[in-house]
């Protein structure tokens, strides 16, 4: 709802559930959520989060996103960090860390969750550490043409590897990942995106195109052919902080960036700039947006026209890219999920990673301090909501002392649950087998819970 879910400020996205650092995490070091990722199942279309963690990668089913299911850990292969990064590519999962020594990239067969309801404790299905690979800062895999690109590496003794620069892993048999090359002349990435180029250069149509935020500098190299990486361009911007991460919109015109380090060491507001790509050998800065408050911009991801930002202290924050072209009102922010309710000052507490890529709608939130939150725009959980509205109903709604759960067309009512808007169940009755149900609401307090009927259907209700 608009206003607030339970003590988290939110503006067009509800929560649905949140799970904690403590059930995702083990108690190694200092517990903490890093970045995040999600996997839908091929065969099954159910969802699954992908959460890594200082000391660990945790899976988390959210088919039913009010229910969601922790399916277990896998544990650092090395030592325990704040950053932890993973991809997916073919129903595996490829996970690395940074700064934690001899940890290589584990490679994780999804298909081991299937079926699965209850914790487990996995393992990896591999480890790949050519040049000894020890530590990487991030990972970004081309599902298209299945290469990953590890970033900001170091060997197993903590030495950069390629000057920190893109290693280049084939991963068309993911359990055997194979190096194809590397590329050390343009200096560390610390993050990256790979695409087969679709925009309106035509130069470089259908050529793999990778743009990395250099710290100082965006990146773009030709990498289509590996044995031969061509420096395409490079370009900076004023008021440099740190050039920490990017994404293309969908039609590869336009390129958002975010400089984490610009709201602390500049005083902005949270700066989030976007460069014009119609020319890959020739960038230019088309706009720049500024947030409403001074936290710190992080990770950000282009679905449709919306931006997703994991926005540390201001939590997730959505953008319009409707108007992504225009030089003065690029983007204009059309909804929030705010994780760090303290405030939103300049601190690196927070929302650090969001996957927004799943059909179903459900986005994912990785807080450092909280962990795990399943959220949705307003509206949007329909969940068989129109069959309800034929097969039951409830009255009145909002309710005060008692409201009625009745069946229409000769259901009958099996079980009710109820959950608050942080996807706590607060109540559950089964065995009912009957057509009609009073639901005692006096000591319930004031807000909107969520109730569902035969373990399918749901319905929002409303306590005064």
């Amino acid at each position: 709802m608009d206003g607030f879910a339970d003590e988290y400020p939110c503006s067009n996205y509800d929560l649905l559930s949140q799970i904690p650092v403590t059930t995702l995490a083990n108690t190694n070091g200092t517990p903490e959520g890093s970045d995040i990722w999600g996997w839908t199942d091929t065969t099954s279309g159910k969802e699954y989060a992908i959460v890594a963690m200082t000391n660990s990668t945790a899976f988390v089913d959210i088919t039913d996103p009010i229910n969601p299911i922790f399916l277990g850990r896998l544990d650092s292969n090395a030592g325990n960090n704040y950053w932890r990064d993973v991809k997916v590519y073919n129903n595996h999962a490829f996970i690395v860390a940074d700064n934690v020594g001899a940890h290589g990239m584990q490679v994780f067969d999804l298909t081991k969750l299937r079926g699965l309801t209850t914790e487990q404790v996995f393992t990896s299905d591999a480890i790949y550490n050519t040049d000894n690979l020890g530590s990487c800062h991030n990972i970004f895999i081309n599902e298209e043409t299945g290469i990953a690109y590890l970033v900001g590496c170091k060997n197993d003794l903590g030495s950069s590897i390629h000057s920190g620069g893109p290693i280049f892993v084939d991963l068309s048999d993911p359990k055997n990942p194979i190096k194809l090359n590397h590329y050390a002349a343009a200096g560390y990435s610390h993050d990256a995106q790979v695409v087969k180029y679709i925009g309106p250069d035509t130069t470089y149509t259908d050529k793999e195109i990778y743009v990395g935020s250099n710290e100082t500098k965006i990146t773009i190299l030709d990498v289509t052919d590996k044995n031969n990486v061509i420096l395409v361009a490079e370009i900076g911007y004023s008021q440099l902080g740190y050039t920490h991460q990017g994404w293309f919109t969908e039609d590869h015109r336009y390129f958002i960036v975010g400089d984490e380090l610009d709201e602390r060491d500049i005083g902005v507001n949270t700066r989030t700039l976007v460069f014009d790509f119609s020319d890959l050998d020739n960038p230019v800065l088309s706009s720049t947006y500024f947030g409403a408050s001074s936290a710190i911009d992080h990770n950000g991801f282009v679905k449709g026209n919306r931006y997703f930002m994991a926005n540390y202290r201001a939590g997730l924050r959505v953008l319009d890219l409707t108007n992504i072209s225009d030089s003065t009102n690029s983007m204009t922010e059309v909804g929030y999920f705010d994780t760090y309710p303290e405030n939103d000052n300049t601190a690196f507490n927070g929302a650090w990673g969001v996957y927004p890529f799943f059909a179903s709608g459900n986005i994912i939130i990785n807080d450092i301090e909280k962990g795990l939150f399943v959220v949705r725009k307003s509206g949007t959980l329909k969940l068989n909501e129109n069959k309800m509205e034929h097969r039951f109903s409830i009255f009145p709604n909002p309710a005060l002392n008692t409201t009625t759960i009745s069946t229409n067309n000769n259901f009958q009512l099996q079980n009710i649950k109820i959950f608050s808007i942080l996807g706590q169940k607060i109540f559950e009755k089964n065995n009912l087998s009957e057509i009609k149900y009073v639901l005692n609401t006096s000591q319930m307090k004031t807000g909107i819970y969520l109730i569902k009927i035969n373990d399918q259907f749901i319905q929002k209700m409303i306590i005064q």
